[in-house]
Protein backbone atom coordinates (compact mmCIF):
# COMPACT_ATOMS: atom_id res chain seq x y z
CA UNK A 1 0.00 0.00 0.00
CA UNK A 2 0.85 3.88 -0.17
CA UNK A 3 2.76 3.72 3.19
CA UNK A 4 5.30 1.47 2.44
CA UNK A 5 6.27 4.03 -0.57
CA UNK A 6 9.58 4.95 -1.13
CA UNK A 7 10.58 8.70 0.11
CA UNK A 8 13.41 9.62 -2.75
CA UNK A 9 15.73 12.56 -2.64
CA UNK A 10 15.23 13.93 -6.49
CA UNK A 11 18.71 14.20 -7.81
CA UNK A 12 19.93 15.53 -11.19
CA UNK A 13 22.39 13.06 -11.71
CA UNK A 14 22.69 9.14 -11.91
CA UNK A 15 26.27 9.42 -10.83
CA UNK A 16 25.43 8.40 -7.60
CA UNK A 17 24.03 5.06 -8.46
CA UNK A 18 26.83 2.88 -7.53
CA UNK A 19 28.07 0.31 -10.01
CA UNK A 20 27.18 -3.72 -10.41
CA UNK A 21 23.93 -5.50 -10.10
CA UNK A 22 20.58 -4.21 -9.33
CA UNK A 23 17.76 -6.37 -9.61
CA UNK A 24 14.03 -5.30 -10.39
CA UNK A 25 11.07 -4.91 -6.98
CA UNK A 26 8.23 -6.55 -8.31
CA UNK A 27 6.32 -5.18 -5.61
CA UNK A 28 6.98 -1.61 -6.37
CA UNK A 29 7.22 -1.88 -10.32
CA UNK A 30 4.64 -2.10 -13.16
CA UNK A 31 5.07 -2.63 -16.84
CA UNK A 32 1.75 -1.06 -18.23
CA UNK A 33 0.48 -0.78 -21.65
CA UNK A 34 -2.44 0.76 -23.58
CA UNK A 35 -3.78 0.75 -27.49
CA UNK A 36 -6.39 2.83 -29.10
CA UNK A 37 -10.10 0.90 -28.96
CA UNK A 38 -12.49 1.41 -31.55
CA UNK A 39 -10.60 4.59 -32.41
CA UNK A 40 -12.05 6.74 -29.66
CA UNK A 41 -11.24 5.09 -26.37
CA UNK A 42 -8.11 3.37 -25.06
CA UNK A 43 -7.47 -0.14 -23.56
CA UNK A 44 -4.56 -0.21 -21.15
CA UNK A 45 -3.50 -2.99 -19.21
CA UNK A 46 -0.31 -4.50 -17.77
CA UNK A 47 1.82 -7.77 -17.23
CA UNK A 48 1.98 -8.99 -13.63
CA UNK A 49 5.21 -10.91 -13.41
CA UNK A 50 8.35 -10.14 -14.76
CA UNK A 51 11.82 -10.23 -13.67
CA UNK A 52 14.79 -7.56 -14.82
CA UNK A 53 18.52 -7.58 -13.77
CA UNK A 54 20.51 -4.54 -14.43
CA UNK A 55 24.75 -4.30 -14.30
CA UNK A 56 25.33 -0.81 -13.33
CA UNK A 57 28.68 0.27 -15.07
CA UNK A 58 31.14 2.94 -13.61
CA UNK A 59 30.16 4.61 -16.89
CA UNK A 60 26.54 4.67 -16.50
CA UNK A 61 26.75 4.38 -20.22
CA UNK A 62 27.84 1.15 -20.32
CA UNK A 63 25.11 -0.30 -17.98
CA UNK A 64 23.22 -3.10 -19.23
CA UNK A 65 19.36 -4.11 -18.70
CA UNK A 66 18.03 -7.74 -19.37
CA UNK A 67 14.03 -8.28 -18.63
CA UNK A 68 11.76 -11.07 -18.83
CA UNK A 69 8.05 -10.53 -19.14
CA UNK A 70 5.81 -14.04 -18.30
CA UNK A 71 2.91 -13.17 -21.16
CA UNK A 72 0.19 -15.54 -19.69
CA UNK A 73 0.08 -12.91 -16.67
CA UNK A 74 -1.22 -10.12 -19.08
CA UNK A 75 -4.14 -8.07 -16.90
CA UNK A 76 -6.72 -6.17 -18.83
CA UNK A 77 -9.09 -5.82 -16.26
CA UNK A 78 -11.19 -8.38 -18.68
CA UNK A 79 -10.77 -12.09 -18.57
CA UNK A 80 -12.14 -12.69 -22.28
CA UNK A 81 -9.92 -10.04 -23.41
CA UNK A 82 -6.89 -11.30 -21.71
CA UNK A 83 -8.00 -14.79 -22.70
CA UNK A 84 -8.35 -13.55 -26.76
CA UNK A 85 -5.10 -11.86 -26.11
CA UNK A 86 -3.20 -15.01 -25.36
CA UNK A 87 -3.86 -16.88 -28.28
CA UNK A 88 -2.36 -16.58 -31.69
CA UNK A 89 -4.76 -13.89 -32.84
CA UNK A 90 -2.06 -11.62 -30.42
CA UNK A 91 0.94 -13.19 -28.30
CA UNK A 92 0.56 -16.75 -29.05
CA UNK A 93 1.71 -17.86 -25.46
CA UNK A 94 1.45 -21.58 -25.70
CA UNK A 95 4.57 -20.89 -28.31
CA UNK A 96 5.84 -17.48 -26.85
CA UNK A 97 5.82 -17.35 -23.30
CA UNK A 98 7.86 -15.09 -22.57
CA UNK A 99 8.84 -11.33 -24.04
CA UNK A 100 12.25 -10.20 -23.24
CA UNK A 101 14.15 -6.77 -23.30
CA UNK A 102 17.97 -6.61 -23.94
CA UNK A 103 19.54 -3.31 -23.82
CA UNK A 104 22.18 -1.97 -26.54
CA UNK A 105 22.84 0.91 -25.83
CA UNK A 106 22.18 4.16 -23.91
CA UNK A 107 22.64 8.04 -24.25
CA UNK A 108 22.02 11.08 -22.77
CA UNK A 109 19.48 13.23 -24.09
CA UNK A 110 18.14 17.18 -22.28
CA UNK A 111 18.18 15.36 -18.50
CA UNK A 112 17.10 12.22 -19.69
CA UNK A 113 18.14 9.05 -21.56
CA UNK A 114 17.46 7.19 -24.19
CA UNK A 115 17.94 3.23 -23.98
CA UNK A 116 18.13 1.19 -27.43
CA UNK A 117 17.26 -2.06 -26.92
CA UNK A 118 16.13 -5.66 -28.36
CA UNK A 119 12.37 -6.42 -27.83
CA UNK A 120 11.44 -10.14 -28.89
CA UNK A 121 7.53 -10.72 -28.82
CA UNK A 122 6.34 -13.72 -30.56
CA UNK A 123 9.85 -15.10 -31.40
CA UNK A 124 10.73 -11.75 -33.22
CA UNK A 125 13.33 -9.04 -32.34
CA UNK A 126 13.24 -5.81 -33.08
CA UNK A 127 15.14 -2.37 -31.81
CA UNK A 128 13.02 -0.22 -29.65
CA UNK A 129 13.74 3.05 -28.64
CA UNK A 130 12.74 3.85 -24.73
CA UNK A 131 12.79 7.60 -22.96
CA UNK A 132 13.74 6.42 -19.32
CA UNK A 133 13.24 9.21 -16.90
CA UNK A 134 15.56 8.62 -13.57
CA UNK A 135 13.13 9.55 -10.52
CA UNK A 136 15.43 9.64 -7.95
CA UNK A 137 17.69 7.45 -5.19
CA UNK A 138 17.91 6.66 -2.16
CA UNK A 139 17.87 4.48 1.45
CA UNK A 140 15.28 2.47 2.03
CA UNK A 141 14.23 1.67 5.79
CA UNK A 142 15.69 -1.60 5.85
CA UNK A 143 19.41 -0.13 5.45
CA UNK A 144 18.88 -0.75 1.24
CA UNK A 145 19.64 0.91 -1.75
CA UNK A 146 16.86 1.67 -3.85
CA UNK A 147 16.54 4.13 -7.48
CA UNK A 148 13.43 4.58 -9.56
CA UNK A 149 12.87 4.76 -13.00
CA UNK A 150 10.37 5.72 -15.66
CA UNK A 151 10.52 4.44 -19.22
CA UNK A 152 7.91 4.77 -22.55
CA UNK A 153 8.40 3.77 -25.92
CA UNK A 154 5.22 3.44 -28.52
CA UNK A 155 5.58 0.67 -30.75
CA UNK A 156 3.63 -0.91 -33.84
CA UNK A 157 2.49 -4.17 -32.98
CA UNK A 158 2.51 -5.22 -36.43
CA UNK A 159 6.07 -5.41 -36.55
CA UNK A 160 6.33 -8.33 -34.42
CA UNK A 161 3.63 -9.43 -36.54
CA UNK A 162 0.35 -8.89 -34.40
CA UNK A 163 -2.00 -8.56 -37.07
CA UNK A 164 -4.81 -9.30 -36.05
CA UNK A 165 -8.17 -6.46 -36.31
CA UNK A 166 -11.86 -6.26 -36.98
CA UNK A 167 -13.55 -3.86 -39.17
CA UNK A 168 -15.74 -1.48 -37.19
CA UNK A 169 -19.00 -1.06 -39.65
CA UNK A 170 -18.67 2.85 -39.15
CA UNK A 171 -15.19 2.91 -40.81
CA UNK A 172 -11.72 2.05 -39.27
CA UNK A 173 -10.65 -0.84 -36.80
CA UNK A 174 -11.26 -2.28 -33.38
CA UNK A 175 -7.65 -2.39 -32.09
CA UNK A 176 -4.88 0.40 -32.90
CA UNK A 177 -1.53 -0.12 -34.13
CA UNK A 178 0.26 1.87 -32.16
CA UNK A 179 1.11 0.45 -28.53
CA UNK A 180 2.37 2.65 -25.75
CA UNK A 181 4.44 0.93 -23.10
CA UNK A 182 4.94 2.52 -20.27
CA UNK A 183 7.34 1.27 -17.05
CA UNK A 184 7.66 2.04 -13.85
CA UNK A 185 10.59 0.62 -12.10
CA UNK A 186 12.17 0.66 -8.67
CA UNK A 187 15.68 -1.53 -8.62
CA UNK A 188 16.76 -2.71 -5.22
CA UNK A 189 21.22 -2.31 -5.25
CA UNK A 190 21.94 -6.45 -4.82
CA UNK A 191 26.11 -5.09 -4.48
CA UNK A 192 29.28 -4.65 -6.06
CA UNK A 193 29.77 -7.18 -8.51
CA UNK A 194 33.25 -6.94 -7.97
Amino acid sequence: GKEHEMQYTPTHTTGILPAGKWSIDPTHSRIGFSARHMMVSKVSGEFREFDAEIHVEEDHLQSRLTAEVQMDSIDTGNSDRDNHLRTNDFFDIENHPTMTLVSRSFQPTEGKFLMSADLTIKGITKVVEFEITFEGAGQDPWGGTRAGFSAVTTINRRDWGIEWNAPLEAGGVLVGEKVVIDLDIQLVYDGSSK
